[in-house]
C-alpha cells in the first residue's frame, strides 16, 4: 500500500495547496513537508529514532500532525497523550509506551522525570536546511507500529492499541472512498487529536486526499458554528455529545450553514431523534458509523447516498468483514442479536505488552468487539448494547441500550443513560440518568408514565435521576463506569 498521507509522498502540485491551519498559523502542503522534516531532524537530534516512541501531549493545534509526522519519517511510533490527563496518569502511559521524548505544551502534569521538548521549541515553519543524516526518501514499512492510541481504561489500566501503517492507509483510504473526499473538500476538525476518530477521519482521509483541514483548539457549541461560518467546511466529525450541545442553542444561532456537504457521528450511542433534529436544523446530511479504535475507528457505515437508517450504524465498509456470532463462534441468522466481530485490513497488531489480552480480543484473526448487535435483511447492523454493559434483574438479561432509546423517545429528553445497581433480591436493577432539552422541564413519574407505555415492567428503571449534565470521558462518552460508581457510594 502507498502511504499517501505522508509528506514526502505528495505530488508535487500540490506543494502550493492550503494544508492545515489553526487559530495562529497557515501551512500550505510544501510548507509542511519541509517543516516536517525540520523536525524530523530536531526530534533526531535528541536521540530518537527508528523503532522509538515519542509521546506528543498536545492540545489541538497545527504542531501535533507536524510532530507526528516527523517521528514517522525517521521510523518511531506516536502516542498521543491526552494534555488533561494528571502527572501520574501521564506517566502510566508514557512509561507504559516507553517513549523516548514527550512534545508538550503548557499542560498541568508534571513531566520533570521524562525527557521533553516544549512545542515553542520546536523548529519554527520555514525550517531550515534537512540534516545530512535524514534519508532523502524514505520507505515506511507496512507493518510498522504507527500509533500507539490507549483505550479510555473502562475496565481498567488503558492498554495501548498498536496500530500499524498499513492499517492506517487502509482506514484513510476506505474513508476517503466512502466520503467520497475530494482536492475540494475542506474538514473541519474539532474531535480531540489524541483519539483515532480525529486522526483517521478528519486528518488522515483529508489529507490522503490532498484536501484542506482546518483545527479547532477546542469545541463550544456557539464557536464551533460560527467556525463552520468562517472557514465554510464541507464535513466534519462529531460524536453525540458535540451534536447535543448544538441543539441546546436557540434556533436562530443555528442558522445559515450553507457550507457542509456531509457530518459523521460515531463512537457513542446517539438517539435517532437527536439525528434528525440536527439534520433538519443544520440541514446537512448526517451518517452514522460504528467502529473500535482496535478495528482503526470505523468498521460500519450509513451511505452518503441511498437509504440512511437512522438509529443503525449502516452496511460494512469496504474490505472488511464485520458478522454476528453467538457465544460459540457461530454467526446468528438475521434479525437476531449476537456479538459483532470485525476481520480486515484494518484489525490492530494487538495491545503493547499485553499478549494475553490480545489474543482474547483477536481471535483467528476476528476482532471481538465485546458488543451486541443484529443484522437486517439489509445487512445493516443496529447495536444492542456492550455486552460488559448488560444487567441482569433477577436472571433475566436487559440491555441499558433498549431502555435509553425508549427514554429519548420523549420529547423533553436529550440524553439518557442506564446502568444496573446492586439489588439485595435481583442482583441488579436498572437505574437512568436523564439530562433534558434547554427549557424542558421533566419529571420522573412522567419519564416513568412515558417508559411503562413502552417497556415491560421488568425493564423500568426503579429510578431516574433527571440532572443538568451527565459526566463523560475524554472522548465524549457518558461515564457510564463512572455513574456505577456514584450508585455504589
Amino acid at each position: 500500500m502507498i502511504h499517501s498521507y505522508l509528506p514526502w509522498h505528495h505530488p508535487a502540485e500540490w506543494r502550493t495547496r492550503p494544508w492545515m491551519q489553526d487559530a495562529d498559523r497557515a501551512v500550505t502542503y510544501g510548507d509542511a513537508a519541509r517543516w516536517t522534516d525540520a523536525v524530523a531532524g530536531q526530534l533526531s537530534e535528541r536521540g530518537v529514532g527508528a523503532g522509538d516512541v515519542v509521546a506528543v501531549m498536545l492540545a489541538n493545534r497545527v504542531e501535533l500532525p507536524i510532530v507526528m509526522m516527523a517521528a514517522w519519517r525517521i521510523g518511531a511510533a506516536v502516542t498521543p497523550v491526552n494534555p488533561t490527563l494528571t502527572t501520574s496518569e501521564a506517566a502510566y502511559q508514557i512509561e507504559d509506551a516507553a517513549a523516548k521524548l514527550v512534545v508538550h505544551d503548557a499542560i498541568g502534569a508534571d513531566l520533570s522525570s521524562h525527557s521533553t521538548l516544549a512545542v515553542a521549541d520546536l523548529v519554527p515553519p520555514q525550517g531550515g536546511p534537512v540534516p545530512r543524516s535524514l534519508p532523502n526518501a524514505p520507505t515506511v514499512p507496512g507493518d510498522d507500529i504507527a500509533l500507539l492510541i490507549y483505550t479510555s481504561g473502562s475496565t481498567g489500566r488503558p492498554k495501548g492499541v498498536m496500530l500499524t501503517h498499513d492499517n492506517l492507509v487502509a482506514m484513510a483510504s476506505t474513508l476517503a472512498e466512502h466520503f467520497r473526499i475530494t482536492q475540494n473538500d475542506h474538514c473541519l476538525l474539532v474531535l480531540p487529536l489524541f483519539h483515532v476518530n480525529a486522526i483517521c477521519v478528519s486528518l488522515l482521509a483529508s489529507t490522503y486526499r490532498g484536501a484542506r483541514l482546518t483545527i479547532l483548539r477546542r469545541f463550544e457549541a456557539q464557536t464551533f458554528l460560527q467556525a463552520v461560518r468562517d472557514h465554510e467546511p464541507t464535513y466534519f466529525s462529531a460524536v453525540p455529545t458535540l451534536l447535543a450541545r448544538i441543539m441546546e442553542l436557540p434556533d436562530e444561532q443555528t442558522q445559515g450553514i450553507t457550507s457542509l456537504r456531509f457530518a459523521l457521528c460515531g463512537a457513542a450511542p446517539v438517539s435517532a431523534d437527536l439525528l434528525a433534529r440536527v439534520e433538519d436544523r443544520l440541514g446537512i446530511t448526517l451518517v452514522e458509523g460504528y467502529g473500535l479504535t482496535e478495528g482503526t475507528c470505523v468498521s460500519c457505515c450509513n451511505p452518503l447516498d441511498g437509504v440512511r437508517r437512522l438509529g443503525s450504524v449502516g452496511p460494512a465498509l469496504p474490505g472488511q468483514d464485520v458478522r454476528v456470532i453467538d457465544a460459540n463462534g457461530n454467526p446468528v441468522p438475521v434479525g437476531e442479536a449476537g456479538e459483532v466481530v470485525v476481520r480486515g485490513a484494518n484489525v490492530m497488531r494487538g495491545y503493547l505488552h499485553k499478549p494475553g489480552a490480545t489474543a482474547e480480543t483477536v481471535i483467528d484473526g476476528w476482532l471481538h468487539t465485546g458488543d451486541v448487535g443484529r443484522f437486517d435483511e439489509n445487512g445493516y447492523l443496529t447495536l444492542v448494547d456492550r455486552i460488559k454493559d448488560l444487567i441482569i434483574r433477577g436472571g433475566e438479561n436487559l440491555y441499558p441500550k433498549e431502555i435509553e432509546n425508549a427514554l429519548y423517545g420523549h420529547a423533553a429528553v436529550l440524553e439518557a443513560a442506564v446502568v444496573g445497581r446492586p439489588d439485595d433480591v435481583y442482583g441488579e436493577v436498572p437505574v437512568a440518568f436523564v439530562v433534558p432539552y434547554p427549557g424542558r422541564a421533566v419529571a420522573e413519574n412522567e419519564l416513568l408514565d412515558h417508559l411503562t407505555s413502552t417497556l415491560t415492567k421488568i425493564k423500568i428503571p426503579v429510578q431516574i435521576y433527571v440532572l443538568d449534565t451527565l459526566p463523560k470521558n475524554p472522548v465524549g462518552k457518558i461515564d457510564k463506569p463512572g455513574l456505577r460508581t456514584q450508585l455504589r457510594a
